[in-house]
């Protein structure tokens, strides 16, 4: 029998019979790789592990630990949901079941609506299918064998998305696993017996393909585990994520609100929320002008040709909303600011002397969501973005770069968040600007993260069709991840809009365009921030940052003296002027989280102190007003973030 030659990920190579499975070299390696493995990776392509290989490859071997382990388990566990679901609805019919960042989701079409009573049993049945370890079996079929299949089983869904796919020469994959197949690209489990643990978290309604005037349809949710505490942990999680709601405490403590019969999607941002969000606009542009940024402000609408020649009316026109007739011509309101900077910057000719330029604003923007995906601050039609866009030469290219990764670590830390990761994306299939443009701009990004020591993933052709990006994604409290701040190239509108300096040359020269956004959005940033401090604030961000809660309105007069020092100071301070028991009154602004709470009696009358208690520890003891003062200005000018 002819040997082929396994590349292993450190490098090592082995030789084993054509047509060996990854499975198999697993256990050449050791029992427990073999044991824990889910997926294999061949040549770059996520593979089953049981699918042979015939001529001399890579191979990595993946277990839950990874990324990769995870889709496919999660991949999987929701082939075995659908399979629950038609072996109690046989009626079923199918969408769309993918991995999901934690979890699982399918969308499916059943006579019956289904209750969260209902999760039980289906989570039941699906165990008693996991348990008899029946294998996920490939099969390839010609795009007339797939349609004749699921016309046989009367699936629309599947026949839309078989029709949609690319030529009628096409191989389709399906999979099956006992009495149930679905269409699925792969790759999945060795069997059904890998899942282990389960819990189905909710049913909702969903729509066809995600649009709203398509077929309405029924999600379940999901997550699955190898191990009983991966799930308790995991269960405990979301626990705590519900308490962090940034919806329910957005509510709870008066910071904004979302008005449905005025519109969906639309922020109303209430006084305290506003507070807020004040203080991190002035920080960001102070911060700003500190880094070498000037402000800007540009209109809300422009005529369509600026629409036109960025291209966004040819490729996002389904994002952005009708246009409006004025003075006979269309206008569009903005989904996006660049056109806007682009025109400030021909205004005039700039000299190579004058770059690079760093422009920045906080400009509102509007797109059309699907009212479907909105979902509070972190899914709106309309937000405020902390745009930028830096022009320079190409020489000038990496060093910027390098001080936009530090601006943002800078930034991050300061609203307390430590765990980012940077992501590389590179040229997509589909992409504007020649090649050897796209390969120095892609060098001057590795050098600018090499250079300041972060590691970074490589997403192989995941940048914008207008150039390559960084992507930075920040873990919150609860260790989930968040994509927010983003640094891309844009090869394509400094030629669509003919951008020119003059060079040390006397020549006209075409700039380099970065969009750069920090935060992403105010209202997305805002609902992250909320929900990684649980609604409470660091005293440098808190809307309130201290109440003055007298014992009994005998002592009002000496709390109002209090509140006037503080107030000197710039403090954000609340009076509590109510007729309640101190009990309540302490209870109350501890459930606002409020930093801190000055308690006043005659004690402190008398000896002219504060008692001072602090959210969540309770009481400090007494204290000098001046002391105090002193020690909260501390921590708002070192922005102490706990």
């Amino acid at each position: 029998m002819e040997n082929i030659k396994i590349t292993l990920p450190d490098g090592s190579v082995k030789e084993f019979e054509k047509g060996v499975t990854a499975y198999q070299i697993a256990e050449s390696i050791s029992g427990r790789l073999a044991k824990e493995a889910l997926v294999s990776k061949v040549n770059e392509k996520n593979t089953d592990l049981n699918s042979p290989i015939f001529q001399d490859a890579s191979v990595q071997i993946f277990t839950f630990d990874s990324e990769e382990g995870k889709e496919t388990y999660w991949h999987s566990s929701s082939h075995l949901m659908a399979h629950a679901i038609q072996s109690l609805y046989p009626e079923a019919k199918f969408g769309v079941g993918p991995a999901i960042e934690n979890g699982f989701y399918y969308d499916f079409e059943i006579g019956t609506k289904l209750t969260e009573d209902d999760l039980a049993k289906i989570e039941k049945r699906m165990m008693e299918l996991a348990e008899k370890d029946q294998s996920f079996v490939r099969k390839e079929l010609s795009k007339a064998d797939a349609n004749k299949f699921f016309t046989e089983k009367a699936d629309e869904y599947k026949l839309e998305l078989i029709e949609g796919l690319d030529g009628e020469n096409t191989i389709i994959s399906i999979y099956g696993e006992g009495d149930f197949t679905d269409l699925c690209t792969g790759p999945h489990l060795p069997s059904t017996g890998k899942i282990k643990f389960v819990k189905l978290l909710s049913v909702s309604g969903s729509y066809w393909r995600g649009d709203e005037h398509g077929k309405r349809m029924q999600r379940i949710y999901g997550i699955s585990f190898p191990k009983k505490k991966m799930l308790d942990d995991h269960v405990e999680l979301l626990e705590e994520a519900k308490k962090r709601d940034h919806r329910k405490l957005g509510k709870a403590l008066e910071l904004f609100s979302v008005q449905e019969e005025a519109g969906p999607g639309l922020i109303y941002w209430h006084p305290k929320g506003a507070r807020v969000r004040h203080i991190i606009e002035s920080f960001w542009k102070e911060a700003h002008y500190e880094n070498g940024y000037e402000m800007l402000y540009s209109p809300h609408v422009g005529k369509s040709w600026l629409w036109e020649t960025s291209g966004h009316l040819e490729n996002y026109k389904e994002n952005m909303y009708a246009p409006m007739t004025i003075d006979e011509q269309e206008y569009y309101i903005k989904p996006m600011n660049c056109p806007f900077h682009i025109m400030t910057y021909k205004s005039k000719m700039y000299s190579y002397r004058d770059l690079p330029l760093r422009w920045a604003e906080l400009g509102t923007v509007y797109r059309y969501e699907k009212s479907g995906v909105l979902h509070g601050l972190l899914r709106v039609r309309g937000f405020t973005q902390d745009d930028a866009h830096i022009f320079c030469s190409q020489e000038q290219v990496e060093a910027e770069i390098i001080e936009v990764i530090r601006f943002s670590m800078y930034m991050w830390k300061s609203f307390g968040f430590e765990n980012i990761k940077f992501y590389l994306s590179t040229k997509p299939e589909k992409a504007v600007g020649e090649d050897e443009l796209w390969n120095k701009a892609i060098v001057s990004l590795k050098n600018a993260l090499e250079k300041e020591g972060y590691d970074y993933e490589l997403d192989e052709g995941g940048g914008a069709f207008y150039g390559p990006k960084i992507d930075l994604k920040v873990r919150d409290a609860l260790n989930r991840e968040w994509q927010m701040t983003t640094i891309q190239f844009d090869f394509n509108l400094p030629e669509r809009f003919d951008m020119k300096y003059v060079g040390e040359d006397g020549k006209d020269h075409r700039p380099f365009m970065v969009h750069r956004a920090l935060l992403g959005s105010l209202e997305r940033f805002m609902g992250v921030l909320i929900e990684h401090y649980g609604g409470a604030f660091p005293v440098w961000l808190a809307p309130v940052q201290v109440a003055i809660v007298p014992v009994s309105n005998h002592f009002m007069d000496y709390a109002e003296k209090v509140k006037n020092e503080l107030k000197k100071h710039k403090i954000r301070v609340e009076l509590d002027l109510r007729n309640e028991k101190i009990g309540y009154k302490i209870r109350d602004w501890e459930t606002q989280k409020v930093p801190f709470m000055l308690i006043v009696g005659e004690k402190e009358v008398e000896a002219n102190t504060v008692s001072v208690r602090k959210h969540k520890e309770g009481d400090l003891g007494a204290k000098s007003v001046t002391d105090f003062t002193n020690e909260i200005l501390e921590l708002i000018k070192n922005k102490v973030n706990n």
